[in-house]
């Protein structure tokens, strides 16, 4: 895909997930790490978006450390900016402001609200 519409991101998103579903169910009835979920998703999502990158945890903005500006949760005493950022999965091109969609993985064991992710996608937006 190069000049992607939003309709065939989502179709692409959605057989990405269909064929973690078919093939990895396991991850998700053994109730494993999100990062484990999100990457085996990242690798179906890269086989259908040859002519972009798709990483997991991506956090930089070419060659800065990627932060948002967000309410502050947890406050690290080396990020007086802003809070350092790693989304879940990113469909961009390394080292451009090219950015194709950013996916937050959010499981239902997870104790955190989704607002908190909301949150973040919102910012990425802006």
């Amino acid at each position: 895909m190069t000049e992607e519409t939003e309709e065939q991101v989502k179709h692409a998103v959605s057989s990405a997930i269909e064929k973690l579903l078919d093939a990895d169910s396991f991850l998700l009835q053994n109730n494993v790490n999100e990062r484990s979920i999100s990457h085996k998703l990242a690798c179906y999502i890269q086989e259908l978006f040859a002519d972009w990158q798709v990483d997991c945890e991506y956090n930089r903005d070419h060659d800065d450390t990627k932060r948002l500006n967000l309410p502050t949760k947890n406050v690290k005493t080396n990020d007086t900016n802003a809070q350092t950022v790693y989304p879940d999965i990113i469909i961009h091109r390394r080292n451009t402001g090219q950015n194709l969609l950013v996916i937050e993985i959010k499981k239902t064991t997870n104790p955190e609200t989704i607002e908190n992710d909301l949150e973040k996608l919102d910012a990425f937006k802006n």
